[in-house]
């Protein structure tokens, strides 16, 4: 059962405010070197399904949490789903569990290179919709498997407040980075949690390691998943309820068609511990 800790409303206000928060020591030692074997034998792997190679010197899987039995614990990993829910509410599902290794740039790459560039997610969304209309649909937490103390090691940069830019992100001539960019010094186990309006770049790495990486999205159930559309049976025999819930299957099957859906475990959590089952944050454009 999922254990609730309070979130600081000052840390909320700050999410609400810069559009990512950061949860220290989110990972223990022994969950860390379990999913960096599982993503040493994927990568190190000849598999093609979900593969989403980005060059020479990066390489990542999709819907990776179905492709080793060790990341399913992330589905409803306790320390980040609790922030989640307080963050987003309690009509969710996993849209994205993203595996990314990034390998050390090479000596002549210059230091305003930047991959993946400055961009927000749901790019398919901001088409349709706009920058200024586009709502939070979806935080996207960042587990850290590797230590990223240092500047120029590789890790993801955001752009302080841009989920309030009602326009594009501003770069002033002859610069690579807005202003407001952050790169953030994290440890292996750390969690960078930010949303889909938050403008986010893959900074430049001079480090010696890889960067490893596996990143969890949740979004609302009405909006359809990055990664896939329906999980296999077989990967969710080997799931909790709560686990099957989070990847879209419902808590329990029903004939008749019911306005506000099937019983959702989450907003049971949430009433059992008199927290609001949903986030209506005011808009604060810029």
């Amino acid at each position: 059962m999922l254990k609730y800790v309070p979130v600081p409303q000052t840390d909320i206000q700050l999410f609400d405010q810069n559009g990512y928060l950061i949860v220290r020591n989110a990972l223990d030692s022994k969950t860390i070197q379990s999913l960096i074997q599982a993503g040493d034998r994927l990568i190190n792997s000849n598999q093609t399904q979900n593969r989403q190679p980005g060059g020479e010197f990066y390489d990542s899987f999709r819907n990776s949490i179905t492709l080793d039995d060790a990341f399913i614990p992330l589905i409803n990993w306790p320390k980040i789903l609790n922030v989640v829910v307080q963050l987003l509410g309690a009509n969710l599902q996993i849209m994205t569990s993203h595996l990314i290794y990034k390998y050390p740039d090479p000596e002549d790459r210059p230091d305003s290179h930047r991959h993946p560039g400055w961009h927000r997610d749901y790019l398919q969304a901001m088409r349709d919709m706009g920058n200024a209309a586009i709502p939070r649909l979806l935080v996207k937490c960042a587990y850290y498997l590797t230590d990223l103390t240092q500047p120029r090691q590789g890790a993801t940069m955001v752009a302080a407040g841009s989920n309030r830019l009602e326009g594009g992100l501003t770069i002033p001539e002859g610069q690579t980075d807005p202003i407001t960019a952050v790169e953030p010094s994290l440890q292996a186990g750390d969690c960078l949690i930010f949303e889909n309006r938050t403008f986010h770049a893959g900074a430049l790495h001079r480090g010696q390691n890889i960067r490893k990486t596996i990143m969890v999205g949740y979004g609302y159930r009405w909006v359809v998943p990055m990664d896939y559309v329906t999980q296999e049976e077989d990967f969710l025999a080997k799931l909790t309820p709560w686990q099957r819930y989070l990847v879209g299957k419902p808590i329990e099957e029903v004939d008749e068609f019911l306005p506000g859906g099937t019983r959702n475990p989450i907003r049971d959590w949430c009433r059992e511990h008199h927290i609001p089952d949903t986030r209506h944050p005011q808009p604060q454009r810029r």
